[in-house]
């Protein structure tokens, strides 16, 4: 272990809160962590389909979180060496020449580019999109950004520079505006096939190349914590900001997953499903994702192969928040393994938040389906909402196996959905793989990152060195049974509601 003192602090930018971890240098130990607001971060909507936030209240949460781990921690806190950032992937910022936010962010599960992308994807043709980009344009920030071109004419005149949610907080941390390989791959601006920002989707949106920030490393110094920042967050100038990735690459390393064949899931938010590759593999109709990895480099490339279902957690919360408003999520995990596997006919299908890619961008919304008020409990429809879960989750991890994945093992952490003993048990049993669960999150990983690009760690396997075990679920023969008929009765029902084109 690296006898260099001090402590590493990540940040995990999500759309629901802001997390701050600390991580000691010396012993690879998660030393405490904090999260900002104690509810669930709101989003703007003011029309179907639409999804928003201020990235100014990102940042404000930032500082109360900090501001909590300082209260807490101090001696740490007074000795960090490096920083972190992971981040809600995909979304648009946009600032003037002042660094002023001109709107608030289009986030992640915005719909509202879908037609700008098809259309896209069309005209600039399928196979060139697949071959240079890995995928449709669809809803990534390239179309989100070409949205407001098209609307906003006006405000679009004043952008300065474009960033991801993760370059904006280095922004506010640093004062520069920068962004990295993985960042512009997950926005569609990076071509695979020429290794440098994609002119064929800037030339066909009319983009000028130069409102993209500069390249930064994802592992290396990429700014330092400026004066007037370390001074509203009670920081030292000068800390290293030494990595910066999206939440679901990032979670991927966070769980140390960095070589071809290894798989990484979460189901916060959103839902994902992600894999790593050394072959440029693509899906043909664009259902699940390539981007570059975090490891990613032009001579030793690594790809992140990302299926995602907009409609996970979000369920589960709503299902709380609109039925349960006074009970606990482990109370509902209790209720929830109340009722029989397949929830005694009870299916639900969650795409209630957004145009969902797996499902070719089509927004079908969430449907609760075989409800009888005679023999139905809250146990059941609390169960049908975790197993629709995890059949959406099923539905593009197949996906994955059709494009050569081979998975029989999945990492994730022990957070969010994975803390139910029924989300767990259906998802080892329908997919049919190894599920092993770590104490981590995307703030430590992040964290982890800062360390091995500022060299405080000498290698990845130091820097995982405090990453440990929890459980492994091994799929029950007595269960597949069960699990693979209500799957096919979800997957039966999810048919009827598909438009075929």
């Amino acid at each position: 272990m690296s006898t260099s003192p001090g402590f590493l602090l990540g940040y995990d930018i999500g759309s629901s809160s802001i997390k701050a971890s600390l991580i000691s240098v010396e012993t690879g130990d998660l030393v405490g962590s904090f999260t900002s607001p104690d509810k669930e971060l709101s989003m703007i909507s003011t029309q179907e389909g639409w999804a928003e936030q201020d990235p100014e209240t990102w940042w404000k949460h930032v500082i109360k979180a900090t501001a909590a781990l300082k209260k807490t921690y101090p001696e740490p806190t007074a000795h960090i060496k490096a920083i972190g950032i992971s981040y809600q992937m995909h979304g648009l910022v946009v600032v003037d020449k002042n660094q002023r936010v001109l709107r608030p962010s289009i986030i992640w599960c915005d719909s509202r580019a879908v037609s700008y992308g098809d259309r896209a994807f069309r005209e600039l043709g399928e196979a060139t999109c697949l071959s240079h980009f890995l995928n449709s344009p669809g809803n990534f920030t390239a179309s989100k950004l070409k949205w407001v071109k098209e609307n906003e004419p006006e405000l679009y005149g004043k952008i300065h520079k474009i960033m991801l949610p993760g370059d904006y907080i280095a922004m506010k941390l640093s004062g520069e505006i920068n962004t990295t390989i993985s960042g512009l791959s997950e926005g569609i601006f990076w071509d695979f096939k020429e290794k440098s920002v994609g002119g064929k989707i800037l030339e066909y949106y009319g983009i000028d190349q130069s409102l993209l920030a500069d390249q930064v490393p994802t592992f290396g110094i990429q700014g330092e914590v400026s004066r007037s920042a370390a001074e509203i967050l009670g920081l030292k100038p000068g800390i290293k900001i030494a990595y910066r990735a999206g939440d679901q690459p990032n979670n991927a390393l966070s769980l140390n997953v960095l070589k071809p064949g290894e798989v990484a899931t979460t189901a916060g938010t959103s839902g994902v499903i992600y894999g790593v590759s050394d072959q440029l593999e693509y899906d043909q109709q664009s259902r699940v994702n390539t981007f570059a990895h975090v490891n990613y480099t032009a001579d030793n490339p690594r790809y992140g192969i990302l299926a995602c279902i907009n409609g996970t957690g979000i369920l589960n919360s709503w299902v709380k928040n609109q039925l349960m408003a006074n009970t606990s999520y482990n109370t509902m995990n209790d209720l929830a393994a109340k009722a029989p596997v397949g929830a005694a006919g009870v299916t639900v299908l969650p795409f209630g938040n957004g145009a969902e890619r797996p499902l070719n961008n089509q927004d079908i919304f969430a449907h609760f389906h075989g409800l009888s008020f005679n023999t139905h409990t809250i146990s059941h429809l609390l169960r049908a909402v975790q197993e629709g879960i995890v059949f959406a989750l099923k539905y593009s991890f197949d996906i994955m196996q059709d494009m050569g994945l081979n998975i029989s093992k999945v990492r994730a952490g022990s957070a969010n959905m994975f803390l139910s003993p029924v989300f767990r048990e259906a998802f080892a049993n329908t997919t049919g793989s190894v599920v092993e669960l770590y104490n981590t999150d995307g703030a430590q990983g992040a964290a982890r990152g800062a360390g091995v690009g500022a060299g405080l760690f000498s290698d990845f396997q130091e820097a995982f060195s405090g990453l440990k075990k929890v459980q492994t679920i091994d799929p029950d023969p007595k269960l597949q049974t069960a699990y693979s008929e209500a799957y096919n009765r979800w997957f039966n029902l999810l048919q009827k509601h598909l438009k075929h084109e």
